[in-house]
């Protein structure tokens, strides 16, 4: 490479963004009352306390104080939260992750519900985890609607979609958007300027095998949003839910590349995305979680060429 490339590539603009979910914090002991008791919790609290989930999340208070001490000290440009604070919505579960993850206005983010954040239809109605989380919540919306909105990061664009919906068979884990929700989306990735388009969810595309989501799992109204992504000329979909993390490439079945984080503190599963993008190159490095030096240390890395450069997408996209 000679001296005048290297010089020509430092100037590019790129982006760090730090990209974690399901988190899953837990309460010792939960504020149930009748109405609790006669919903969507008990099957949820069951499952936690009788079927062992909690016990897979025995350690996410350490883990989850370890990460946020490793956001601290690596400064990425923004936080991106792919949903999941909670594991039964309450609002003690939000406050706890929101504050030990920065959502209170400390740091730079952007956060959309997961499944167990969007538990009930109460607590969806009354904002529980958009209040929680809004500072991370801020952006440019249409129709005064809560979702979508978008985030401008320098040279790129963060979009933030919902599409976590309360159910009400205990069984019953699915996702949708909806169609007005959609119909924003369109209308908002039509008016963005400048700028790569990247789209968060909690729900996933496809599995880390590039199948479809298990059918109780899945998020129902998922094509409509894959061809919405496309039109708008989305160059990279950010989601959780899925607790090991994963990556598709671009053109892998899809014009955009994906990115699963996995859960940032599920034991033995605990980890985190750094992403650099510069150009249409998005260099990917893991932080895993070491118990026993109680801090997230370096793991694997990956590279990811997108569809759309930081300076082409929106160009492009016209």
């Amino acid at each position: 490479m000679t001296p005048g490339t290297a010089k020509s590539e430092s100037l590019q603009p790129s982006v760090r963004l730090a990209h974690f979910s399901d988190v899953h914090i837990c309460l010792n002991k939960y504020p149930f009352g009748m109405r609790d008791i006669f919903s969507k919790r008990t099957a949820g609290w069951v499952n936690l306390r009788v079927l062992g989930r909690a016990h897979r999340f025995r350690h996410a208070d350490l883990a989850i104080r370890a990460l946020a001490r490793d956001l601290e000290a690596r400064k990425p440009d923004h936080r991106v939260f792919s949903g999941d604070a909670s594991c039964l919505g309450f609002d003690e579960e939000f406050v706890a992750a929101s504050e030990i993850l920065g959502a209170d206005g400390r740091f730079p983010g952007i956060a959309v519900p997961g499944n167990h954040d969007h538990l009930l239809g109460r607590t969806v109605r009354g904002g529980m985890f958009e209040h929680r989380f809004s500072p991370w919540q801020e952006g440019i919306r249409l129709d005064k609607a809560v979702y979508p909105f978008a985030q401008r990061i320098g040279p790129l664009w963060l979009v933030a979609v919902n599409s976590s919906k309360p159910n009400f068979l205990p069984w019953d884990a699915t996702g949708a958007v909806g169609n007005d929700q959609l119909d924003r989306l369109t209308r908002l990735l039509d008016q963005l300027g400048d700028g790569m388009r990247v789209l968060v969810t909690h729900y996933p595309v496809r599995l880390h095998n590039g199948k479809p989501e298990w059918r109780s799992r899945r998020l129902r109204d998922l094509d409509k949003l894959i061809r919405v992504a496309e039109q708008g000329k989305v160059a990279l979909w950010l989601h959780g839910h899925r607790h090991l993390p994963y990556h598709h490439e671009a053109g892998d079945g899809f014009p955009f590349a994906i990115i699963c984080a996995g859960s940032a503190t599920q034991t033995g599963k605990w980890s985190y995305g750094e992403y650099t993008i510069q150009g249409n190159v998005l260099l990917a490095q893991r932080r895993l979680y070491s118990p026993d030096d109680d801090l997230y240390i370096p793991s694997d890395s990956f590279t990811l060429n997108l569809p759309f450069g930081l300076e082409t997408a929106a160009a492009t996209a016209k």
